[in-house]
């Protein structure tokens, strides 16, 4: 693979995961940059190590991880997506909310795994091809983190022209993006 190839990998892998991470910006009171970089940061280390993991499973078991990755990742993101969308129409609590627990690191990393299933395959389908594994890895890391870390900040926009229900937006493209990963898998 030429390094434009490996490029535009690294943002392609990444379209996902930044639509999930406007919906977890909508969801949050008021990102701030550091929390931003920070999601990207997990988003970015699971989407690079997922390619790696994928490579080395491609070894032996393409045809099995294949089979089922966009199943995986269209249940994660659903469930995800539920529980933010529930998030944003029941009824407020009198007591404040800890937004570092609703948007904590198990929380940002389930959803970085969810969105990187695809990564996985991609890894798998790598480990045929003479490509330098560990710059496509670092690529697809960096490319994620720029693009989550923007789309946190967008999504701070969004949830503040919309309010409390940006979490319901923020449920909805999640569950789409897990659509779309089944919808083209089944059409592919």
């Amino acid at each position: 693979m030429n390094p434009v190839s490996i490029l535009l990998l690294g943002f392609a892998m990444s379209t996902d995961a930044f639509a999930a991470a406007i919906g977890k910006g909508a969801g949050m009171a008021r990102p701030r940059l550091s929390q931003a970089m920070r999601a990207g940061l997990i988003f970015g280390v699971i989407e690079a190590i997922t390619p790696v993991v994928g490579w080395l499973l491609g070894r032996g078991a393409s045809r099995y991880i294949q089979a089922w990755d966009h199943w995986a990742a269209f249940a994660l993101l659903l469930a995800l997506g539920l529980h933010m969308i529930w998030n944003g129409v029941k009824p407020e609590a009198d007591e404040p909310v800890d937004e570092t627990r609703k948007h904590g690191f198990v929380g940002l990393a389930l959803t970085g795994l969810s969105t990187s299933i695809d990564a996985l395959a991609v890894g798998v389908g790598l480990a045929f091809v003479d490509t330098p594994i560990a710059v496509v890895a670092v690529v697809i890391g960096l490319c994620t983190f720029t693009m989550v870390t923007l789309g946190i900040m967008l999504g701070r926009v969004l949830g503040a022209m919309v309010g409390r229900r940006a979490e319901v937006i923020g449920g909805i493209i999640l569950i789409g993006v897990g659509a779309v990963i089944v919808y083209e898998h089944l059409s592919a």
